[in-house]
């Protein structure tokens, strides 16, 4: 390819990370917000959460982007550049995917550290944030790994709006040059460097939250329990 092809690409590049962290930073804010309503001591919050949850978790993200970007502007007269309406519709799509991992997690924290903190005349949000969560996020994170991951995948979806990002730069230099096998054996492969990326950054961000509050990661635990013998001895 020609120099000023493979500049589009990056620039297709760069609007596709840009995407995966605006959306990426939606998608948390509502996985968090909406989690933690789901498990919320009132019925009718506890409702609302879950109506979001299965609206936006049951619905095409694809479709969604061709509502906020075509349907919006018409209903409401909003008129959003691209990359604010792919932020926002693959942001609420994922955070409704991000609202059940939240929930399982903070689920799953043992009940008994929720009975020290009324214990301890903790409020409900004082609960949340001293107990629950520093417990809850750490087990979040292989489950948040695999949904960024998802996300990175579905930016291309944006394409249909004319947005410039990886997907949409690949087909403009495989209509310039009619080589398709080439051009997506390249956006394949970045696709794959980025992926590979973001998986190190949360295991390694897994690493330091969960020894934080004194957790070995789980490769670690597992090479301990194969190192203890029958009755407590060393093989």
């Amino acid at each position: 390819m020609t120099s000023g092809l493979w500049e589009l690409v990056l620039k297709g590049v760069w609007t596709t990370v840009q995407l995966l962290v605006l959306s990426a930073l939606l998608a948390t804010a509502v996985a968090f917000a909406v989690g933690i309503a789901r498990t919320h001591r009132l019925w009718i919050v506890r409702f609302l959460a879950g109506f979001y949850t299965e609206v936006f978790r049951g619905t095409s993200a694809l479709v969604m982007i061709f509502w906020v970007f075509f349907v919006l502007p018409v209903a409401f007269g909003w008129q959003l550049v691209p990359l604010w309406a792919g932020t926002l519709a693959l942001g609420l799509t994922y955070g409704a995917y991000g609202t059940e991992i939240v929930r399982g997690a903070l689920n799953a924290v043992d009940p008994a550290q929720q009975e020290g903190g009324v214990a301890l005349s903790f409020t409900p949000w004082q609960r949340m944030r001293l107990i629950l969560l520093p417990q809850a996020v750490p087990e979040m994170i292989p489950s948040f790994c695999n949904l960024l991951i998802e996300l990175l995948k579905g930016t291309a979806l944006v394409s249909v709006m004319g947005m410039g990002d990886l997907t949409f730069s690949a087909n403009l230099v495989r209509l310039a040059l009619q080589q398709s096998a080439e051009i997506y054996t390249y956006i394949l492969l970045i696709y794959f460097v980025i992926a590979f990326t973001l998986t190190r950054l949360m295991r390694g961000l897994e690493k330091r939250l969960k020894a934080g509050i004194g957790k070995a990661p789980a490769s670690t635990e597992s090479k301990r329990v194969r190192t203890v013998g029958v009755g407590g001895g060393v093989s």
